[in-house]
C-alpha cells in the first residue's frame, strides 16, 4: 500500500537516547524470559498464524537485531524514509519475513541467537550515539531516532504476542517503548484518515484528530474514541478486530464518525 499522500502536521519528536535505553532493557528482559523457557512452552502456538512460540522469540532477534547489521554498515549519505510513510511500506514484505524466521529458528539455539545480538548491541548502539544517523532499512533508509520507534513497536507488540501465548509470563512493556508504539500508531492513523471530525484518546501517551468531516473546535468532541495503549496497539496492527474489542468493552466509541473498523488495521 502506497503512503497517504495528505498534507501533515509537524512531525512528532522522540528521544533517542530513552527509546536505546528502553530498547536495550527490554530486549534483556526478553532475552531472560525465552532462556527460561522449557521445550513445551516453545512449541506451543501463538497468534501469529501458525508459529511457535520458538519462531516468535527468534523473530525478536531479526527485529532487534537489524539494528547493530544497520549500524556495522557505513551510514548512508541521508535518510530517505519518513517515519510515517513506514507503516504502509510494511506488508510486502512479511511473507520474506516468516520463511526467515523459520529458517532463522532452525539455524541456531535461542541462547546463541539472543547472545549475538545482545552483543552487536553493546558494539553498535553506544550510549549518546547521534538520533540522525542514517540506517538502512528493508524498506528504506531512516534516521536512527525513527528505526528505533518502529523497534517500539515490533517490541511492544511482539511482548503482547508473547503474554498472550504463554500468560504466565506475564512480560511488562518498557514506559518508553509503550508510548513510543501507541503515539506513532495514532499519528499513523491521522495520516491514514486525515480530519478534524473524531478524537482518538489513548491515556496516558496520545490524542489525536482525523477523519473528515466537521471540525471540532470547543467542548465535548461529538465523536470519541477511547481504548488503552495495549488494546491501540492490538487494533493498529491487526491482533485484534474492532468488533471484538468493542464486544469486550475494551474500547469506547461514541458518534456517527467514530466508527474505526473501515481503517485498521494501519499496518501489517
Amino acid at each position: 500500500m502506497a503512503p497517504p499522500k495528505t498534507p501533515r502536521k509537524r512531525a512528532r519528536s522522540y528521544d533517542s537516547e530513552k527509546l536505546r535505553t528502553a530498547v536495550l532493557a527490554q530486549f534483556a528482559a526478553l532475552r531472560e524470559a525465552v532462556g527460561a523457557l522449557t521445550p513445551d512452552q516453545l512449541a506451543a502456538p501463538t497468534r501469529l498464524g501458525d508459529w511457535t512460540v520458538r519462531e516468535l522469540a527468534a523473530h525478536l532477534t531479526m527485529a532487534v537485531g537489524m539494528l547493530p547489521r544497520g549500524l556495522a554498515r557505513p551510514a548512508p549519505p541521508q535518510a530517505d524514509l519518513a517515519l510515517l510513510d513506514y507503516p504502509f511500506l510494511t506488508a510486502p514484505a512479511a511473507p520474506a519475513i516468516a520463511v526467515g524466521v523459520r529458517e532463522l529458528a532452525d539455524s541456531a539455539p535461542l541462547s546463541e541467537l539472543y547472545a549475538q545480538v545482545a552483543a552487536g548491541l553493546d558494539t553498535y548502539l553506544p550510549a549518546g550515539l547521534d538520533g540522525g544517523r542514517p540506517v538502512a532499512h528493508r524498506v528504506g533508509t531512516m534516521t536512527l531516532t525513527d528505526v528505533l520507534v518502529t523497534r517500539a513497536v515490533e517490541l511492544a507488540a511482539h511482548t503482547d504476542d508473547l503474554n498472550d501465548a504463554l500468560p504466565a509470563l506475564a512480560l511488562p512493556v518498557e514506559r518508553q517503548l509503550l508510548a513510543a508504539a501507541t503515539r506513532f500508531l495514532a499519528d499513523a492513523l491521522a495520516a491514514k484518515a486525515p480530519g478534524g471530525s473524531t478524537e482518538v484518546r489513548i491515556p496516558p501517551f496520545a490524542v489525536v484528530q482525523c477523519v473528515e468531516g466537521p471540525r471540532h473546535t470547543r467542548g465535548t468532541p461529538p465523536n470519541v474514541v477511547e481504548t488503552d495503549p495495549l488494546t491501540w496497539i492490538r487494533l493498529a496492527t491487526g491482533r485484534t478486530s474492532w468488533k471484538t474489542a468493542l464486544d469486550d468493552a475494551l474500547v469506547s466509541a461514541s458518534g456517527e464518525r467514530a466508527d474505526l473498523a473501515a481503517l485498521l488495521p494501519i499496518m501489517a
